[in-house]
């Protein structure tokens, strides 16, 4: 699927997995090093390395703020297109009833399949299968709309259903980009290991070099770090985390999508 992100290919909890066991890798392997230049250097002083380590481990903190809120804002957008596509989907509904009766029968029925088609890809999974099927029917209301428009070129009340179908379509693309293809960069993803790593890896080498034993507030700074990063990742995963975005505005209004529709206010 385009857009699928850089870490997609592992399940959330093996990645909360991995990242424990990296951060615990790369402490032990900074504290063996700096307990070998204790044992070797006395030049090197432990104030410098504790600064030059303070510093990193603080440039990290930013790395993930600033990647969690990138995050949270896609994750809010998405929650906004799907609001906006639902109302899109309602006013096209409605205004299905400026067309003869026949052909709005017909577009109804296209809509309230779309809907399901829509809610289905969601609910199971199935995003790619959902995808082909909708733009199937995007060919088949705007067939329908061709020919109202085709037949009654000079009516207003066909314009404004014609318009609510576009909308309708714009929609499904922008919701396409702000849910399958709007995703955290690999390179983020990449600066924030990397950044990790050196950062880890400075705590247990000032750890090493002051002499001090290793410690159980290591375990928990590991966790620490790997449940941002899960949490992050799972808000930058659309389809495939335990943060999904709700999908009521579309289930609300496939329940009010009854035939025939309710009159629109004059």
């Amino acid at each position: 699927m385009p857009g699928d992100g850089l870490l997609d290919f592992l399940p959330l909890w093996l990645l909360f997995a991995l990242t424990v066991l990296l951060v615990l890798v790369v402490v032990e392997a900074g504290y063996r090093l700096g307990t070998y230049r204790h044992a070797r250097s006395e030049n090197e002083k432990e104030a410098p390395v504790g600064a030059m380590v303070g510093t990193t481990v603080g440039l990290l903190a930013f790395l993930l703020a600033f990647a969690f809120g990138m995050a949270t804002t896609r994750y809010e957008y998405r929650r906004t297109v799907i609001l906006d596509e639902s109302n899109g989907i309602g006013t096209a509904y409605l205004r299905t009833s400026l067309l003869e009766q026949e052909q709005a029968i017909a577009v109804r029925r296209l809509l309230r399949q779309y809907v399901d088609v829509r809610i289905e890809a969601v609910d199971t999974g199935n995003v790619a299968q959902g995808l082909r099927r909708s733009e199937q029917l995007h060919n088949l209301l705007w067939a329908e709309a061709a020919r109202a428009g085709t037949k009654d070129p000079k009516s207003v009340m066909v314009g404004l259903f014609i318009q609510a179908l576009n909308d309708v379509i714009d929609l499904h693309s922008i919701r396409v980009q702000a849910g399958l293809r709007s995703r955290l960069p690999g390179t983020i993803w990449l600066a924030l290991y990397a950044v990790a790593v050196v950062a880890f890896a400075g705590v247990g080498y000032h750890g090493g070099l002051t002499g001090t034993s290793r410690s159980l507030a290591t375990l928990a700074m590991a966790l620490a770090f790997s449940t941002a990063l899960w949490l992050i990742a799972n808000l930058d995963r659309p389809q495939a985390s335990w943060l999904q975005v709700g999908q009521e505005a579309m289930t609300d209004l496939r329940a009010t999508m009854t035939e025939p529709p309710p009159s629109p206010s004059p």
